[in-house]
């Protein structure tokens, strides 16, 4: 009798364990879930920023606490949940130092979901990241599974038919240069006569691009703008000197230019324009559901970083402070229709 009751416990013990296990399996999976020892430190008013980057960013602990008085300003729901749902669009590959997996293979990593926690800390709520596709981002921001959207997103007239935002960091494109190339662009596109230059083919850097080159060709100036079959095609060729610079968006030139800085041929910007155009400075933003109430809170979440240096921190450990903001806007003025 003892034997059958010692074999029966046992075999609760075994399959009791083996459903914690496939629990906590689940959980990982569908969940942003740290390590213990990140829990330990995010509960003590920490956020490691750049961790597991693989060199695209430099670890930076820094230290943030839930302000009370912004806590206050949430909309119901989601104070009374205790946690913020952070949308990323990087499924399938991602894209450094924006958002990608980390060098663990599993954490999802990059500027976009750092600020989100940074965020979610100044609000008093857990971080809980989700990544999936671009199109499914904004889906589960439609449906109320995701809170908002920290993706690289543009503030444009169009999308706040749907939308309301709170911007955070410049929307620019940059120049890539070697090294050693004493050409900067000084925001005028005449600098550009007699240069040849790489653009993504179907880009808005292309369309601005190519009326610069219409421009210039009106002055009796050339400007020679190349295609390449993709970015690792584009940067053996300014490595090998068959163009004088690529033109693309600033913070894949900024992940690339640390990836150069210990090679034989390091790069660098030689400077920045708004990827909106001329006539207004783009900006990329934290997306919410339109009259969710959630712009607010999060923009005066990110002016608190700001004005206590936090926000600066995060920039600096991305390579990133060329794309600064000096306060977050709620709706500032985006894209015009004609251009969204």
């Amino acid at each position: 009798m003892t034997d059958l009751r010692s074999s029966r416990l046992l075999r609760i013990l075994i399959a009791s364990t083996a459903a914690a296990a496939l629990t906590a399996g689940l959980a990982a999976c569908g969940s942003d879930a740290p390590s213990s020892a990140s829990a330990d430190k995010a509960a003590a008013g920490t956020v490691t920023v750049a961790d597991l980057s693989n060199g695209a960013g430099t670890r930076t602990e820094i230290k943030v606490a839930e302000v009370a008085a912004l806590h206050a300003e949430l909309p119901a729901s989601v104070a009374k949940s205790g946690q913020l749902v952070i949308g990323v669009g990087a499924l399938p590959a991602g894209s450094a130092p924006l958002a990608f997996v980390g060098s663990d293979q599993k954490t999802l990593t990059g500027a976009e979901p750092d600020l989100g926690r940074l965020v979610a800390a100044v609000l008093g709520l857990k971080p809980v990241v989700q990544n999936s596709t671009w199109e499914n981002l904004f889906v589960g921001i439609d449906s109320g599974r995701t809170d908002v959207g920290f993706s690289n997103i543009t503030d444009t007239e169009e999308r706040k038919k749907k939308y309301e935002f709170a911007s955070y960091r410049e929307d620019n494109l940059a120049f890539e240069v070697l090294k050693s190339s004493t050409w900067n662009f000084n925001d005028d596109y005449t600098t550009l006569a007699d240069k040849t230059v790489a653009v993504g083919a179907g880009t808005n850097q292309e369309k601005i691009l190519l009326e610069w080159q219409a421009q210039l060709k009106a002055a009796g100036k050339q400007l020679t703008v190349k295609y390449f079959p993709d970015n690792n095609a584009t940067h053996l060729a300014l490595l090998g000197g068959k163009i004088d610079a690529y033109f693309g968006p600033n913070p894949s030139i900024a992940y690339q230019i640390t990836q150069d800085a210990k090679t034989p041929n390091p790069t660098r910007s030689a400077g920045t324009y708004s990827g909106a155009g001329a006539s207004l400075q783009g900006l990329i933003a934290a997306t919410a559901k339109k009259d969710s109430g959630l712009a607010k809170p999060v923009a005066d979440a990110i002016n608190h970083l700001i004005q206590n240096g936090q926000y600066a921190q995060w920039l600096a450990a991305w390579n990133l402070s060329d794309e600064a903001v000096t306060a977050a806007q709620v709706n500032p003025p985006g894209l015009p229709l004609t251009n969204s």
